[in-house]
């Protein structure tokens, strides 16, 4: 089902299309650049992206601070796609993507660049300042936009329990 699924992704690929592999917890994202072939940025293992592609500490440069253990590769669709679901995430609505030729000049251009930032510069940061000459992170900006969320609900549970406790002693 899922190969079948995938194939069909593959048969409607365009070159210059973004590439989302949902790998459950998190989505491995690159750029079609034609003859099945996928740009994208994947740890320094062998498995191309995978879940399990991430050498140890390689996805500690969640600070500001960039790594090294990751490169941009070219793999082929199946490699990259391996077990995940395959689907074309061309999804930013506010502007206009570059040319086709273009998207795959530049993210050809970037093959053996090192570097890897969870918030900065990840693969789907790359794949968007392919196709939009944006860096942007969906996936950073959803988890940032939950974190504030529950600490939102921490504040009003604390101010909650601060007024209970506050009650309480006013009415011993």
């Amino acid at each position: 089902m899922q190969r079948t699924s995938n194939a069909t992704v593959l048969g409607n690929l365009e070159e210059g299309d973004i590439v989302e592999f949902d790998r459950g917890l998190y989505s491995h994202y690159g750029v079609y650049v034609g003859d099945e072939e996928i740009v994208h940025v994947a740890g320094d293992g062998s498995n191309a992206g995978s879940p399990t592609d991430w050498s140890s500490g390689s996805l500690s440069s969640g600070s500001g601070i960039q790594s090294n253990k990751a490169t941009v590769k070219r793999d082929k669709f199946w490699t990259v796609a391996g077990n995940s679901k395959a689907k074309i995430s061309n999804k930013d609505d506010k502007r206009s993507p570059l040319p086709k030729h273009q998207i795959v000049k530049i993210a050809l251009s970037k093959l053996g660049r090192r570097g890897y930032n969870l918030f900065w510069s990840n693969c789907e940061h790359f794949a968007n300042w392919c196709r939009y000459e944006v860096q942007t992170s969906e996936q950073v900006c959803n988890a940032f936009s939950s974190m504030g969320q529950v600490v939102l609900i921490g504040v009003v549970v604390a101010i909650v329990a601060i007024a209970a406790v506050c009650l309480i002693s006013w009415l011993w």
